[in-house]
């Protein structure tokens, strides 16, 4: 992260006759003063200001990755919307599942019809989905600007390269050995921001494309995670979300190994952070130190979401998941002896290849012994590349679905359990928007991720109030503040 209003002082110190710099933060500051005069100009030349729109699919990392689109975008003299009949609109994609990809395919065609109303409208792709050819080739000729997860700091260049030549630009590069994190941003909440300590994954689950797209791992050095930390608690940020394909994983490449554990412990120490949370932990290597971590420092989220995916052996196998259905439950376990009141959510596939009944009722009994206190729970999708989209023995659909319907019912009725657990209690909330559906109404989240609507004014938005637990609807409370 980088200080906004010193971007906005080096960008007017920019040379624009000077040849680009190397050095990529200093790169990046040339390119957006350059874009930002041609922007201007075709701002006159429309009469109004240009307008931008960046839409995002997928996980937390990419709703961070956006806020950096976004920061380069406000910085360049565009004026940001949420509607995507904009000057210049940019998809920051994911194709974990085939959903998401259909997804992207659908705005791009829709916005087909917008781009034919509007020629000054450019279009962007850029994100997990264009590291796959395929897609590139798909949608190469329909758009203006292309690139992928490894150069996303690039992007002020591709973008004055678009404007400067009205050419289509495709940039896609399949590695990189640099962490560049000093993009200007803006934020979607004033009071909470996620934060990248490391990216890439090692593991190759067999079903998972992110190590194809994300590649290894690489983690930040700690010095530049806490000084962004302080940073964004210097700018009235209150809760931090560290942010990681396998953030037990962080640390080991670095010159200076450190846990994971110890970081978050160094990051709750910061003055001004109300909460730490952190997205997400792998079974096989969350660590005691982790969990002792967690349990001793009050603002850290009492919240861990540990991935199960499956609670056969067999499929965890074939899965090469790297921990059992009685490890997985043991683990869980010592997390709930040793924190309080902490909740535990998890991410489940179902219809993996060769999966059977007897299977789906091992996942089932997963989910009665641990209690879980929510579950995204989603049909296998197979993604090309991955070793088990070329397995042999796919599920029939009308299976997957018995199967699906059968351990959402369970994950639901062990989240409605949970949930009326806390009937009563008065826990601290962080009061984060209006609420959409009840006027006059609050949302607000508890340490434990448990969403609570509550009456009151939207001057408490971004402070941690008490508030009384009074009315469970199963995934989420009614209450008041107190």
């Amino acid at each position: 992260m980088y200080d906004n209003q010193k971007f906005e002082e080096e960008i007017a110190a920019v040379d624009l006759n000077a040849p680009a710099p190397q050095d990529e933060h200093t790169r990046e500051l040339y390119y957006i003063a350059k874009l930002k005069n041609i922007i201007s100009k075709r701002s006159a030349e429309a009469g109004r200001p240009l307008t931008a729109c960046t839409v995002t699919f997928g996980c937390q990392m990419n709703a961070r990755d956006s806020e950096k689109l976004s920061g380069t975008l406000s910085r360049a003299g565009f004026v940001l919307t949420d509607s995507e009949n904009a000057d210049f609109v940019i998809f920051n994609t994911c194709t974990v599942r085939d959903n998401a990809d259909q997804r992207t395919f659908g705005h791009l065609g829709r916005i087909s019809h917008l781009k034919k109303q509007n020629p000054r409208m450019k279009v962007a792709v850029c994100g997990c989905m264009m590291q796959e050819q395929g897609n590139v080739d798909r949608i190469h000729k329909s758009v203006d600007l292309i690139f992928g997860t490894h150069n996303i700091y690039r992007f002020a260049e591709y973008l004055f390269e678009v404007y400067d030549t009205d050419e289509k630009i495709t940039q896609i590069w399949n590695r990189s050995d640099q962490i560049v994190e000093s993009q200007p941003t803006e934020r979607k909440y004033p009071y909470k921001s996620g934060i990248n300590i490391m990216f890439g994954c090692d593991n190759y689950c067999s079903y998972c494309i992110v190590p194809y797209v994300r590649g290894r791992e690489r983690s930040r050095e700690p010095v530049d995670i806490l000084r962004e930390v302080e940073m964004l608690a210097a700018d009235g940020v209150k809760e931090v979300m560290l942010l990681g394909q396998n953030v037990n994983s962080y640390g080991r490449g670095l010159a200076d190994p450190i846990s994971f554990a110890a970081l978050l412990r160094e990051v709750a120490q910061v003055d001004g952070i109300g909460r730490v949370r952190f997205m997400t932990p792998h079974p096989k290597d969350l660590s005691d130190e982790l969990i002792e971590v967690v349990r001793d420092t009050p603002n850290i989220a009492r919240h861990i979401h540990l991935p199960l995916q499956s609670g056969s052996d067999r499929i965890l196998k074939k899965m090469n998941r790297h921990y059992t259905k009685e490890q997985y439950i043991a683990l869980a376990q010592k997390i709930r002896d040793s924190i309080e009141d902490v909740s535990i959510t998890t991410d489940i596939i179902v219809g993996f290849p060769g999966e059977t009944e007897e299977d789906v009722n091992d996942t089932i009994d997963v989910i009665e012994r641990v209690g879980f206190d929510n579950a995204y729970t989603f049909i296998y999708s197979p993604r090309r590349g991955t070793p088990a989209a070329r397995m042999e023995d796919q599920v029939p659909e009308e299976k997957v679905h018995e199967g699906f319907d059968r351990v959402l019912a369970t994950v639901q009725h062990s989240a409605k359990e949970r949930s009326m657990r806390l009937q009563g209690r008065v826990m601290e909330a962080l009061i984060e928007e209006p609420n959409a559906q009840k006027e006059g109404y609050l949302t607000a989240r508890l340490s434990n991720n448990m969403i609570v609507h509550v009456p009151g004014d939207i001057s408490l938005i971004g402070t941690f109030r008490p508030v009384l637990l009074k009315e469970c609807r199963g995934f989420y409370y009614f209450g008041e503040l107190q």
